[in-house]
């Protein structure tokens, strides 16, 4: 006897099965869903708990004594820039110094047509010879003139105007002498030299121009070393270091470079304003730093960390760990049963790739520096100590 069992229908005609083709048929939709069961069930073997906790990698917060230390832009400028004008006027021979290239004081480096200077100097040369006889002849005439007297041969006052001919000659002889030295500087002058060391400008004569005594700009000169940084604090910064700055209580000056690297040499403040600069609302300051090797140039970007006033308690964590709200800054830290809390924090600096903490942790809070994106408050996690940052002390001492 046959059963027909209509399975569907396919082109409109009936699909029919025997007893032993249902009975396969069946078999087959046991073993389909036996496997579907198997697989769900190693799916749901293979899930994470939700109330599983989370491992974390937490550092124990160990406060640090330094300074207040902030950041600010600020850009370098010669020690020393110097115009290089002409003492003298004339046509401008040649240019003796390779432009853009280090000079040292007293290198030549420019010639002006020294013709002239050397004609007015034998001038003043020959002059001073005519007034030197001049004042020979008059010396012997005072001296014949005081023996005639002697004898009571000449009268007093032909003694007095041979004495007095013998002043005005030897007058006019120191003034010959003043104008021998004056057109032996002005030939002098017509070699341009370096007033000091430093890296020169372009110029901005060329050869066979005519330049004016004192008006005309020949190049500038630049001294690298030492190299200055100027900057300045508003006064709510100047505030929180405590008041005034100056050089008395600025304990360091860094300069920070553009590729974010610490220059190797520490500044010393040289110049701070007496006073808050009444436009700008900041105070004015400049510092000075060793650059023998030529590093810096001027007119650089860079920031400087200025650490001033009195020491105080703070932490340091990595940037990582330092989170941002609606409501301010925030960190992750573990309590004592493994969960986690929020703990809002007040942040300072950065100093390399930590965030300095001024308020809100407590000595031996453990801060969690991973895996915040899958932490909320009251989350239960396996904690793992990671240990304080090795360059915490250090790094305090430096700043100090």
């Amino acid at each position: 006897m046959k059963v027909l069992v209509s399975i569907f229908k396919r082109n409109n005609e009936p699909c029919q099965l025997t007893r032993k083709g249902s009975a396969i048929f069946i078999c087959y939709g046991l073993a389909g869903l036996s496997l579907i069961a198997c697989g769900n069930n190693e799916t749901a073997q293979n899930a994470p708990r939700l109330d599983q906790a989370i491992a974390v990698t937490v550092i124990a917060a160990e406060p640090i004594s330094m300074p207040v230390s902030l950041e600010t832009i600020a850009q370098t400028e010669g020690a020393k820039e110097i115009e290089i004008r002409p003492r003298v006027g004339g046509i401008l021979l040649k240019r003796l110094y390779t432009e853009g290239m280090a000079v040292k004081a007293g290198q030549s480096l420019f010639l002006i047509d020294p013709e002239p200077f050397q004609n007015a100097l034998a001038e003043a040369k020959a002059g001073l010879l005519e007034q030197n006889a001049r004042v020979v002849r008059a010396r012997n005439e005072e001296n014949q003139q005081r023996q005639l007297l002697a004898e009571n041969f000449v009268s007093q006052r032909a003694y007095d105007v041979a004495k007095a001919d013998l002043a005005i000659a030897e007058s006019a002889l120191q003034a010959a002498k003043v104008r021998v030295q004056q057109a032996e500087l002005n030939l002098s002058y017509t070699v341009v030299k370096a007033p000091v060391n430093g890296m020169t400008g372009r110029s901005l004569f060329s050869e066979g121009a005519l330049v004016s005594a004192n008006n005309s700009l020949l190049t500038t000169l630049t001294q690298l070393s030492p190299i200055w940084v100027r900057f300045s604090f508003s006064d709510n910064e100047v505030a929180r270091f405590g008041g005034h700055l100056n050089e008395k209580n600025v304990h360091s000056v860094r300069m920070i470079l553009t590729d974010g690297s610490e220059y190797q040499q520490e500044g010393k403040i040289n110049f701070s304003a007496s006073k808050i600069d009444p436009l700008l609302g900041t105070q004015q300051l400049r510092a000075t730093f060793e650059n023998s090797e030529q590093r810096i140039l001027p007119g650089q970007f860079v920031r400087v960390r200025v650490a001033a006033g009195e020491s105080r308690d703070v932490y340091r964590v990595p940037q990582v760990a330092v989170l941002t709200s609606d409501l301010g800054r925030y960190v992750y830290v573990i309590s004592e049963n493994n969960a986690v809390m929020q703990r809002p924090v007040i942040v300072g600096d950065w100093i390399g790739r930590d965030w300095i903490i001024l308020d809100g942790l407590n000595a031996g809070d453990k801060v969690v520096i991973d895996n915040m994106i899958k932490l909320m408050p009251g989350k239960v996690v396996d904690p793992q100590l990671q240990g304080s940052l090795p360059s915490l002390q250090s790094n305090a001492a430096s700043l100090n």
